[in-house]
């Protein structure tokens, strides 16, 4: 390297800048010096002139007031990209964690090779989990490539996540991205190779084409979303899963590789493939004793799950220590509401479903004769023609004049390979893609009494026929009415994209209504998704969607209520659909569920008797779901319809049926159900997480604190800063919004490209951190804030600058809080850092910034306490301060401020000794790596703002 130190000032291109380690001999890579990595330089000094600078002292001339010494503190530190915690990525990232959150990362921290099964519940936030993990071992060194697996659907919203949140980018590799990504390689060149981060289809890649060139170059770090779905518990499980689980496995070989698996659902009611999880993660766990203690040591170490009432309430009294002050409250929904709608048929709808049962019964009878392969594929019709019948007249219709799939199959067996996925909602499904589908009903050439079914059931759309759908009309009014923004969800496209066109009808121009389904991308999903959230500000807005809206995406900040159009066939598929707006950042305390369901067409009553109603009490009971084996529920599902074909035909068998072959069917599942949910329980409280203890947690969120700073603090900042900008505020509890056509032109040019380049409208300002498009979050992470405190911190070191400059660098102020002469110091502090890594030594800057108060003159200062020195920042201005005795007063501090440096760099020191101290402590278990960390302060330190506090004239009151 240069003479230039890492962390030293220089100055170059007429500003002062910070070395930055990734500098060499003949080239310097610099900061700018408040700057953010977004302004990072790289510099020649053989080519450009480069000095040593220093930073230059506060002004007498240039005095604010009383808040001065707050707002340049906040906007520093709310700046502030490497701050000087034992975290390296918390300040350079665009979300602000909740102190759970930072459990795995400091679990991960503890191994050297970091394997970890994250599996918190639905909305607690695994995606952030992840993300923190991956962005602190790639700020460290100790990974240098990442690759994300999920399914096809949740590919744009990971590469969302991670570019947005963690300032990580990431190429997405999917089927329809792959070829032309090949295109750009050289010659023998990986994929892999050329990006360096990628988001990667679980099903593309696990083809024998790509994925040997995958594990050959396969990331150092790698992350695997709903990982339940990429094992195979038994010899039953499908092909696909087969596949899926192969790839992990070669993955996971690889011990010196880093692997995170993320799901709400490690168990899926099957121990095996809960144990072909934790095998991936560490083999030792696949046969370990889990109910002995070393057993139960040894899967602490590696697996961490919580639901939402071990996190609602964290770093409490309750928790252990000594009092609330670090307590985090987390804002989950408090709770579902259900209520289960009933409609009943018309009697022309009665008589269609009364016909179609009678055909769908004597085809199966007729079938059984020729063979099992005709009775599968009967059997499979039978049923597709009954759910389509029972969802809506258009998906009866369409699947009616469809071929079946099943009718291709050589086999009995593909027969129920093909028919299962499209009829049944199976918890294992591979993907939801292309199941939302109407299946078809067709088991050769068109026949006349198939056509002349679709043609009635074709007669049969809208309200006045069709009494499910007015049903659903009401239901729709009464939440809108309420203030609710409701999502309904379908089981068929033909479903979905009918009772969207019937809705908008009956609501009115003054709602919104869309439909999002499998024929839409979906990237063009969450397309359509914001566009209506755009248009209907303000307004009320429906979405209709199909299932392929149920598993991974986020709508919290749009939808507050879900209704059931129609029914899943598997109660785990209800949970997926509600979670996707009982979540996180949820603004509504209570989520309305509504469940529309038939009393007279013989099957939704007894689906929702069985399975629906059992699976909301265990989740009422237990704060999570616990999902019912689909075999059992396949089981119930099967009698229903075989019930329903013999209705007609044998009255008297069928009703012997019903008591006896459904009713022990049902048993079976609730105790099969009941044994699983109480093993739930049991292995919720065996293997709670404890390797983390909240002592440990809130000493590091302490430390975290004190270097970034606190939601507080940022909420004062911005409100302060804003209003002291000239932006009018309006209040709504604890949100406002900011109007900022009244603002200075730079700071309006600052905050264009972080608002959508459009300054004009208002900027709403939540308290949530969990915020929608558009919006703000009071967290010092979210891009309009850091934006806001650019400019505070700029315009307090640029006394050039026009308008409005709420901090200043120097102040005198007369108080009733001081007995005598009080000087407070805004002092900041840079770090150079050395983090041995797997990959070698890392090389780091790391600043903090701190309060120093002192009483009497410099050369006799008697220095206060931590907490008295930030006491400072509450007082207010008494009395008015003359300016030529307040520059004269200043002037004279100023003046004696180098007395000072001895206990400044002394401070510094102790700094560094506790920065040391907190990178050694969160990676107790890598004995190498906590011995190579090493911390030196940068000398000097710079003292940004200097702050004279005097008595009032007539004294202490």
């Amino acid at each position: 390297m240069s003479d230039y130190t890492a962390g030293s000032l220089v100055s170059a291109r007429g500003r002062d800048w910070v070395v930055l380690p990734e500098s060499a001999n003949d080239m310097l890579v610099l900061r700018p010096l408040g700057g953010s990595d977004d302004d990072v330089a790289a510099v020649f000094p053989a080519f450009e002139d480069v000095r040593s600078a220093e930073f230059p002292p506060p002004s007498p001339d240039d005095l604010g007031d009383d808040l001065a010494a707050g707002m340049l503190r906040s906007a520093l530190r709310i700046g502030f990209r490497s701050g000087a915690g034992p975290f390296r990525s918390l300040a350079g990232i665009a979300v602000e964690p909740r102190a759970y959150q930072l459990v795995p990362l400091m679990m991960a921290l503890r191994q050297k090779t970091v394997r970890l099964l994250i599996s918190d519940d639905v909305g607690i936030g695994k995606t952030v989990e992840a993300g923190l993990i991956a962005s602190e071992l790639l700020a460290q060194g100790s990974a240098r490539k990442l690759a994300v697996l999920c399914a096809p659907a949740l590919a744009e919203q990971w590469q969302e996540e991670l570019r947005t949140k963690f300032g990580i980018d990431a190429e997405l590799v999917l089927a329809s991205t792959v070829s032309k990504l090949e295109r750009k390689l050289d010659l023998g060149q990986s994929l892999f190779d050329r990006h360096p981060h990628v988001v990667v289809s679980t099903d593309f890649i696990k083809s024998t084409r790509h994925r040997d060139d995958f594990v050959k170059h396969c990331p150092d770090l790698v992350i695997v979303d709903e990982a339940h779905s990429c094992v195979a518990a038994d010899e039953k499980s499908s092909a696909q899963n087969q596949l899926r689980y192969e790839l992990l496995q070669r993955i996971a070989d690889d011990a010196d590789r880093h692997l995170l698996l993320v799901t709400a659902t490690p168990h899926s009611g099957k121990e095996s493939a809960f144990r072909a999880l934790l095998g991936l993660v560490k083999p030792e766990l696949a046969a370990a004793e889990l109910d002995t203690d070393a057993g139960r040591r040894l899967l602490a170490a590696h697996f961490v799950q919580r639901k939402r009432a071990d996190v609602r309430q964290f770093l409490s009294a309750r928790d252990g220590l000594a009092d609330d002050s670090l307590r985090e409250d987390t804002a989950f929904p408090a709770d579902r509401e259900f209520k289960d709608e009933t409609y009943r048929l018309s009697s022309a709808y009665r008589a269609l479903l009364d016909d179609a049962i009678a055909y769908a019964g004597e085809r199966v009878s007729a079938a059984g004769d020729h063979g099992k392969r005709e009775a599968r594929i009967a059997w499979w019709s039978a049923i597709a023609l009954l759910r389509s019948l029972v969802s809506s007249p258009r998906a009866a219709a369409q699947t009616l004049r469809t071929r079946s799939a099943t009718a291709a199959a050589l086999t009995a067996e593909e027969a129920d390979l093909l028919g299962a996925p499209l009829t049944r909602d199976s918890s294992d499904s591979d993907a939801l893609e292309g199941l939302d589908v109407a299946p078809g009903a067709e088991l050769g050439e068109p026949g006349a009494r198939l056509a002349e079914l679709a043609d009635r059931a074709a007669t049969l759309e809208g309200a006045e026929e069709d009494w499910k759908l007015a049903a659903l009309v009401k239901q729709i009014k009464a939440l809108l009415g309420k203030g609710y923004h409701p999502i309904v969800f379908c089981r068929y496209i033909p479903t979905a994209e009918y009772v969207a066109e019937h809705l908008a009808e009956a609501l009115g121009k003054k709602t919104f209504v869309r439909a999002v389904t499998g024929t839409l991308s979906p990237q063009q999903r969450l397309q359509r998704i914001e566009e209506l959230a755009e248009e209907s500000s303000g307004a009320r807005r429906v979405l209709v969607a199909t299932d392929c809206l149920s598993e991974g995406v986020n709508l919290q900040h749009h939808f507050d209520a879900v209704v059931h159009y129609d029914l899943a066939w598997n109660p785990t598929r209800h949970d997926q659909r509600e979670g996707r707006v009982d979540r996180y950042g949820q603004k509504t305390d209570i989520v309305k569920v509504v469940t529309l369901y038939g009393s007279d067409n013989g099957i939704d009553g007894k689906v929702l008797e069985v399975l629906i109603r059992k699976h909301r009490q265990i989740w009422k009971d237990l704060g999570i779901s616990v999902s019912v084996p689909d075999a059992m529920s396949s089981g119930v599902t099967d009698a229903v319809v075989e019930w329903l074909l013999m209705r007609n035909r044998r009255p008297e068998q069928a009703s012997l049926f019903e008591v006896e072959t459904i009713g022990a069917r049902s048993a079976v599942v609730e105790a099969e159900w009941q044994s699983a949910a109480d093993r739930e329980k049991a292995s919720r409280s065996r293997f709670a997480q404890r390797t983390i203890r909240p002592e440990e947690v809130a000493r590091e969120v302490a430390a975290v604190r004190d270097t970034l700073g606190r939601a507080g603090e940022v909420r004062d900042f911005v409100r302060q800063s804003l209003g002291a900008l000239e932006a009018v505020l309006r209040t709504d509890g604890d949100n406002f919004t900011a109007d900022l056509t009244g603002a200075p032109v730079g700071l309006r040019d600052a905050l264009a490209p972080v608002v959508g380049g459009d300054v004009v409208r208002p900027v709403p300002f939540r308290a949530s951190a969990a915020v929608a498009r558009g919006e703000a979050a009071l967290v010092r992470t979210d891009p309009v804030v850091g934006a806001l405190a650019g400019y505070v911190l700029n315009s307090a070191l640029d006394e050039k600058v026009s308008g409005p400059r709420p901090a200043r660098r120097c102040g005198v102020v007369r108080t009733k809080g001081v007995e005598t002469r009080t000087t407070l110091l805004v002092v900041r502090y840079r770090f150079h850092l050395t983090l041995p890594s797997r990959s070698g030594e890392r090389q780091l800057v790391a600043e903090d910034a701190r309060l120093l108060a002192f009483e009497g003159a410099p050369a006799n200062a008697r220095w206060l306490a931590p907490d008295d020195a930030r006491a400072l920042l509450d007082l207010t201005a008494d009395e008015n301060t003359d300016p030529a005795f307040g520059k004269r007063t200043m002037t004279r501090v100023l003046d004696g401020l180098p007395e000072t440096n001895a206990h400044l760099e002394s401070f510094g020191d102790e700094l560094a000794a506790e920065l040391l101290a907190s990178h050694r402590r969160v990676r107790s278990a890598s004995g190498e790596i906590v011995r190579g960390v090493q911390v030196v302060a940068q000398k000097p330190a710079d003292v940004l703002g200097a702050y004279v506090y005097l008595p009032v004239a007539g004294g202490v009151a």
